[in-house]
Formats: structure tokens, sequence, C-alpha cells
């Protein structure tokens, strides 16, 4: 006979580290084909009521502020909104100097806000002529903040 036996070593710990790392290769492949893999029930499932609701909402809910520089003075306009609505309109951080550098600023600033409240809106806001350049700036501070609940930075 002239065939030559072979003799293979095979070492436990080497067969152990082989078998671990063929698994994990294994479980890490079934996990990226059920991550990308898309879902046939979204799919095939219509939309419920509720996600129509929030696909038709008006503001992402929440607190949105605009800084606005008056001189070397900043307050923060801020708008709280719900999903449809305007709830709340305030100037933060107002301290006394701006209030008597800028006397038309709050008067001006609430009679916007009841404005907006009544109509949910930033459009055909009234103001006088004497206060025109003041409501312009804080409408424009409001806009920027309605803009950033929207969705539009």
């Amino acid at each position: 006979m002239s065939a030559k036996t072979k003799i293979v070593v095979l070492h436990m710990k080497e067969l152990i580290y082989t078998a671990i790392f063929a698994a994990l290769g294994i479980l890490f492949v079934i996990l990226l084909v059920m991550m990308f893999l898309p879902d046939k029930e979204k799919e095939n499932t219509p939309a419920s009521d509720s996600e129509v609701v929030e696909t038709a909402s008006l503001y992402i809910p929440g607190i949105y502020t605009t800084e606005l520089v008056l001189g070397n003075q900043s307050i923060d306009v801020e708008v709280i909104v719900d999903k449809n609505n305007i709830t709340s309109i305030r100037m933060v951080n107002l301290n006394d100097a701006v209030t008597t550098m800028y006397p038309l600023l709050q008067p001006t600033f609430d009679s916007i806000c009841e404005q907006v409240y009544n109509q949910q809106s930033l459009e055909d806001i009234t103001y006088t002529a004497d206060s025109k350049y003041t409501s312009l700036v804080l409408l424009e501070a409001i806009q920027n903040s309605l803009n950033k609940a929207m969705g539009n930075r």
C-alpha cells in the first residue's frame, strides 16, 4: 500500500473560537437582514385616524424662541404652540432698560399678541403708523419662531 496517512491536529481552543465567531457572524447577518428589509405589515395596512391627524397638524408642539437684539440689549420672543394653535407669545429677558429705551415695545407687542391669538395667523395684523417699525421687528421675530415650530429651519 502506497497511501500515505495524514494526521491533522486540531486544537480545542481554536475550534471553540471558530465556532463562536461563526455564530456571531451568522447572528450579525440575520440582524442586518431584519433591519433593512421593509416591513410588509406597515405597507399593507391603511393609515389610522391618529396617523392622518398627525400629518395634518400645523405645528410641532413645543416652545420656540427667537433672539431679538435691540441696541446692546437682547430679548427673546417665545412662542408656545400645540399641534394646531398658537397658545402663548411672550417676551423673555425683558428688563427695565429695554422698556425705558423702547416705550412702544410692550404696548405694540400686546396688541400684536391679541390679534394673533384671535386669528391664529400673522396675516392681516394691523398696527398704528407710530409703531410701524416696532411692529415689523416683533412680527419678524414671531414669524421666525413659528417657522421653527413648522419645521422650516
